[in-house]
């Protein structure tokens, strides 16, 4: 992937995450309930590009995402709830994803960013009510979560699969992970050469 092909590709996924943010937050709760649970239908765009770019543009779609839905329709409020949920998310989803597909799949990936999302949402509506009691509301959010992020893992797992530019980068992102795992590997190898080759001289 170019690089000018690289910003459009993140272009067009925040672009898309802010448009379904936006039709998201128009739609009624689904869950009468849990008051304020939502499906969280945008992390199928953050997990699009967990598994199709570097953690690094990955980051820059979920950033403009969230500034441009706060800015097109949100309040200071909202820009900490889905800032703070976005970022506890991600790194979340980042770190579980960095345990392997043979220990965790893309769908636990998302449920895991799933439950996340709400405790650091939770953790910004603590602060603001000065009250740790809002954590209580953290199991039902929980089970909600888990439901929806296996939901939304199912669907970015699907279009990850079968639309093939979407399996092309992913291709390109998995080969380029390999091959830096490799160089890493065999600088480490480098170094303990050496070392030992030092110790035997002495």
């Amino acid at each position: 992937m170019t690089r000018n092909e690289r910003l459009v590709y993140i272009s067009l996924l925040a672009a898309q995450a802010v448009i379904i943010g936006i039709v998201e937050r128009a739609i009624p709760f689904p869950f009468a309930f849990a008051p304020g649970a939502k499906l969280g239908l945008a992390n199928i765009i953050t997990i699009m590009a967990l598994y199709t770019l570097p953690v690094k543009d990955a980051a820059k779609v979920v950033g403009i995402r969230v500034v441009l839905t706060a800015l097109l329709g949100g309040t200071i409020s909202t820009f900490m709830y889905s800032s703070a949920g976005a970022i506890i998310s991600f790194i979340g989803m980042w770190l579980v994803k960095k345990l392997g597909p043979s220990r965790v799949s893309l769908i636990g990936v998302s449920a895991a960013g799933a439950i996340l999302h709400n405790v650091g949402q939770l953790v910004v509506a603590s602060f603001i009510a000065q009250t740790w009691t809002v954590l209580l509301y953290l199991p039902v959010l929980s089970f909600i979560g888990i439901l929806a992020g296996i939901a939304i893992g199912i669907i970015a797992n699907y279009l990850l699969q079968h639309v093939e530019k979407l399996d092309y980068y992913m291709y390109l992102q998995k080969m380029e992970t390999t091959k830096k795992e490799k160089t890493i590997k065999d600088e480490v190898l480098q170094q303990s050469s050496i070392l030992y080759q030092s110790q035997e001289e002495v």
